[in-house]
């Protein structure tokens, strides 16, 4: 992976519980919990409650997600950590400064693909992550009994971890954003879980997953992702 995410806030890993299911090829890590709030959205919508028609509408919209303009949400140099786009906190929030006329337009980019939710989930997450390949990407290879993801009872074995969110510091600034994580290393994913902590605003993390079972369409997930994908040297860049 190239153009890598500079450092996230460090992790120290004496806070993490190795799995009983490690190896060298597929490292795991599960976390213990405690009680916080817990939220999840877009519960996966029936196929019967989407028309065809609706379906060929945003299929073809895809192609005009790249074409979006969104370097507006990115800053850099004395506008960073700044502004309407510095922190994460859910999908429909991020998605809020954008006008009607853009929902309007674009509507596809108003809510998650066929097939990936997100959930907000306080630290420790319960979830023990397994690589889907070497150095790329990780799925839910287990939950820990009576940790916080197992107790929500929406993670499912198997769901593909998309998107994580992330703290970032330039200088004496910081921003949380979403990022990308379908190419991410492991290492790269836990150290991002690990810098949503407290002293930057955050008392939770929010995790995007993808359920194989129900996904339709990979290039719209693509899209959804690049959307998140900040353009050019920005800081942000993942790929």
């Amino acid at each position: 992976m190239k153009n890598m995410i500079g450092k996230f806030e460090h992790v120290s890993l004496s806070l993490l519980v190795l799995s009983a299911v490690t190896s060298a090829f597929a490292p795991s890590f599960s976390y213990n919990s405690h009680h916080q709030e817990i939220s999840v959205t877009n519960m996966f919508p029936s196929k019967a409650s989407v028309s065809s028609s609706s379906m060929a509408k945003q299929s073809s919209a895809l192609h005009s997600k790249s074409d979006f303009n969104t370097k507006f949400m990115w800053n850099s140099g004395g506008a960073y950590g700044k502004g309407d786009f510095k922190f994460y906190n859910n999908f429909q929030d991020w998605m809020s400064p954008f006008p009607d006329e853009d929902r309007e337009l674009y509507p596809e980019l108003f809510q998650l693909p066929k097939g990936v939710y997100e959930i907000v989930l306080p630290k420790p997450l319960g979830i023990v992550f397994e690589e889907v390949e070497l150095g790329r990407g990780v799925y839910v290879c287990d939950l820990v009994e009576g940790g916080v993801a197992e107790r929500q009872g929406f993670i499912e074995k198997d769901d593909v971890l998309i998107g994580i969110t992330a703290i970032k510091i330039v200088g004496a600034k910081y921003e949380r954003r979403l990022i990308p994580a379908k190419d991410l290393s492991f290492d790269t994913i836990v150290s991002a879980i690990g810098s949503n902590e407290s002293k930057w605003g955050c008392d939770n993390v929010v995790l995007q997953f993808a359920r194989p079972s129900l996904v339709e369409d990979e290039e719209e997930i693509q899209a959804h992702l690049a959307f998140f994908n900040p353009p050019g040297d920005n800081p942000w860049r993942t790929s």
